[in-house]
């Protein structure tokens, strides 16, 4: 069926026209109807026809290399999808649904062509509801881009920093134990075996003084890795959250979709008992006959 000017009016992409092309394009378009859980278009169909939401709700979605369905646009009132396919005369690359019942307007190649020809500007709007969609896909790959902590603290670390990943390392190693208990060996023994002349005799009181300074400068250090290693935690609960978020509302997704299954095999009981009832009122009446 047509669409009336008043309903094209209210379109953000239409405003622009006035009421005679708004009447020349609505006797053009048709709009439709949609039912709960009704596909308009799924991936692979042709793609002859775009759809601009009226009102309602509708869902586009694509299927990524794991299988999952990915959730790629919600449009709102006004706005388009399976839009990109039709331009390209491509088959559509992603699936619609409408999640309850959903009024559109249908567009096809031709309507475009009367709609720019009387009203060039309306590229514009167009041009702008494409570039929607395209941010929503970037936005969309941001949010499931996976990254490595590691990875991204080491992009940022400083090269202070990687020094003192690397003093803390070998400080809290086997070889630093050892090493420094040798040198303490060779050097304790040194000055009791040079005796009165040793450069530092016993109690060793300037080896106590390296002693002291090595700690005040090894424990600074220390702790600059430690605010790392932390920095490095933060940063993997944050990811471990994001994932958990992502993959809360896929279980939510299907926990829908199995409540809407349920949904329909008790409406498909209940059609089933209404048709056995209905036949078995009539079997009687056949037998009086």
């Amino acid at each position: 069926m047509s669409c009336p000017a008043e309903v094209l009016r209210e379109i953000p992409l239409f405003a622009l026209l006035d009421d005679d092309e708004l009447a020349v394009l609505g006797e053009q378009v048709e709009r439709k109807t949609f039912s709960v859980r009704q596909r308009i278009f799924k991936i692979g169909d042709p793609s002859e026809r775009a759809y601009l939401l009226i009102s309602g709700t509708v869902v586009v979605s694509t299927i990524d290399e794991d299988n999952q369905e990915v959730v790629f646009h919600r449009p709102g009132p006004g706005e388009f999808f399976g839009f990109a396919s039709m331009l390209e005369q491509t088959p559509h690359q992603t699936n619609a649904i409408a999640t309850e019942e959903s009024i559109c307007v249908e567009v096809d190649r031709h309507d475009l062509f009367t709609l720019l020809e009387r009203k060039p500007h309306a590229g514009i709007d167009l041009l702008t509801v494409l570039s929607r969609q395209i941010h929503d896909a970037q936005a969309l790959i941001r949010s499931r881009a996976t990254r490595n902590a590691n990875e991204v603290i080491e992009e940022q670390a400083t090269r202070p920093e990687e020094i003192a990943d690397a003093v803390a390392r070998f400080g809290g190693s086997w070889s630093f134990i050892i090493t420094f208990a040798l040198v303490l060996i060779v050097y304790s023994t040194a000055n009791i075996w040079l005796a009165a002349r040793a450069w530092d005799p016993y109690p060793f009181i300037l080896l106590n003084l390296f002693l002291s300074m090595l700690a005040a400068i090894q424990a600074p250090v220390i702790m600059m890795s430690q605010n790392r290693q932390d920095k490095k935690d933060r940063l993997r609960s944050e990811l471990d959250f994001e994932v958990n978020r992502r993959a809360e509302t896929e279980i939510q997704g299907l926990a829908s979709r199995m409540n809407l299954m349920n949904e329909k095999m008790d409406d498909l009981g209940d059609l089933m008992r209404e048709l056995h009832s209905g036949r078995s009122t009539a079997h009687p009446q056949n037998n009086a006959g």
